[in-house]
């Protein structure tokens, strides 16, 4: 009687597990990283990852700044690339057709600008 009511429980959890890996998507957006560091640099490479993180559904997310591009790995039934683009800008980085908030390039350090 035990197997019996276990076989429906592993079926339900085997197809919610399918489901949840259909919905995951990449993305990469074109941004615009002016120095070499920037990873490193607390006030704004670690502030690109945190931007996308607050979405919900991130699943990875890999910058490349000798590219100028910002991978992102999502569920799509969390977010959207419009949602991920708008974190980036306003942190005042550039995301593909998305500009960057004013204000917040603003606040980036001298060098994350363009010279």
């Amino acid at each position: 009687m035990k197997v019996l009511l276990c076989i429906p429980f592993f079926f339900f959890i085997l197809s919610t597990s399918f489901a949840q890996e259909k919905s995951t998507e990449s993305i990469a957006i074109q941004t615009n990283i002016y120095c070499d560091h920037c990873l490193e640099c607390p006030d704004c490479g670690v502030n690109i990852y945190k931007a996308v993180r607050k979405n919900s559904g991130i699943k990875k997310v890999d910058v490349l700044p000798e590219e100028n591009i910002i991978n992102v790995t999502y569920r799509s039934d969390k977010t959207n690339p419009d949602e991920i683009r708008q974190s980036i800008a306003d942190i005042g980085f550039d995301a593909d057709d998305v500009k960057a908030s004013p204000t917040a390039y603003e606040n980036l350090d001298a060098c994350c600008k363009k010279q």
